[in-house]
């Protein structure tokens, strides 16, 4: 189910949750928790609202969540705080016993459904009439289980973005080219980083079945998805020429989904554990500006009183697909599992996950 799908499903949540005060939500998820106990776990990422997060069991990001799920055997139910890859990676990586649910349905990721499986199917055997058998595909955590699985079943990987350094340094042992999907801006950022020339980088259009690249394409190393992130694309160098024209002491620090010209021109990049890590560990008095989420920017403002940290965008908005789980949606799912129903639950089914596995555990194994 790709975002729009979800978009226009019917959201079929009783009124009754529309209308409840906030106090009286956060109550009754403190009851149903207690009630449950150890049947219950709940996984929220980082760029969750602070009424949802404060009830999560942990936190962290998308694969970090769905392998602390895996290792929690006694949970029944898995609310996954998050959107629908992350869930889907959850409920790969659990056992059959185990129930995956996503409190609204609606709660995707417009980068994941960027690749879909049939462009992608599409586009594979176009680039080996072009390259040959040198091609070793890898994909970003953040894509749907049907890409994972694509991966896996041609002796590719997934990747993290705390990772992707050492998955794509190990892909170029296995073959001459890489193939990324489906974010090009991780994989430009990587694979720049790792010594590739951007000269050597070309680009996949899924919708018009080209390959963007001007010269030899036998020079071409790496084959980057036409994908991204809409919040970290909103991130520009405009944003950071304002920055060191009105802060001059500020520290910049960037996700690298965000675009290669905004990571070059930043002081820091890195995944969200990085980023959340580095303003942890800063000197107090210090001062930050930092181009990611916005619920997590507020959170970590929140946290860290002792420095000044704003976002690197003034103008951004927290992400529209993460912010569906919301207190009410999260209270419903949570009801109806007192109640001994299951809403929403996020089944992968085993030909699939099969694949999927194939291409987690060849990163696991290395990273």
């Amino acid at each position: 189910m790709n975002v729009l799908e979800m978009m226009k499903k019917q959201d079929d949540m009783p009124e009754v949750y529309k209308t409840m005060s906030v106090e009286a939500m956060e109550a009754r998820v403190r009851e149903i928790k207690e009630k449950l106990g150890d049947r219950l776990f709940i996984p929220g990422h980082h760029y969750q609202k602070d009424e949802v997060i404060q009830f999560a069991d942990a936190t962290g990001d998308s694969l970090q969540l769905a392998q602390v799920a895996a290792k929690n055997k006694q949970a029944e139910y898995i609310v996954f705080c998050g959107v629908h890859f992350m869930a889907e990676t959850a409920d790969i990586l659990t056992s059959d016993e185990q129930k995956v649910i996503l409190p609204d349905m609606r709660a995707g990721c417009s980068m994941a459904d960027m690749a879909e499986l049939a462009q992608v199917e599409r586009a594979w055997p176009m680039l080996q009439e072009l390259f040959g058998d040198t091609i070793l595909p890898l994909t970003y955590v953040n894509s749907t289980a049907a890409i994972k699985a694509f991966v896996g079943r041609n002796g590719g990987a997934t990747v993290t973005s705390s990772n992707a350094d050492k998955m794509v340094a190990w892909a170029f042992t296995q073959k001459e080219r890489i193939f990324f999907l489906p974010d090009q801006h991780l994989g430009r950022n990587t694979a720049y980083k790792l010594g590739v020339a951007l000269e050597k980088m070309a680009v996949w259009d899924p919708l018009t079945d080209t390959l963007q690249y001007e010269g030899d394409i036998n020079e071409v190393k790496v084959i980057l998805w036409k994908g991204h992130c809409s919040v970290h694309e909103n991130f520009t160098v405009k944003h950071i020429e304002h920055i060191r024209q009105t802060k001059p002491d500020m520290n910049i620090i960037v996700h690298p989904e965000c675009s290669w010209e905004v990571v070059q021109q930043s002081d820091y990049a890195g995944s969200t554990k990085y980023i959340i890590e580095t303003i942890r560990n800063a000197p107090a008095g210090s001062k930050w500006a930092i181009g990611t989420e916005m619920n997590l920017v507020n959170r970590l403002i929140q946290q860290h009183p002792d420095k000044e940290i704003i976002s690197l965008n003034p103008y951004m908005c927290p992400c529209l697909t993460m912010n569906r789980i919301d207190l009410p949606h999260f209270l419903w799912a949570l009801e109806s599992l007192e109640q001994g129903k299951i809403i929403n639950q996020i089944t992968v089914p085993a030909s699939i996950a099969a694949d999927a596995v194939k291409a987690l555990e060849r990163m696991l194994a290395r990273a």
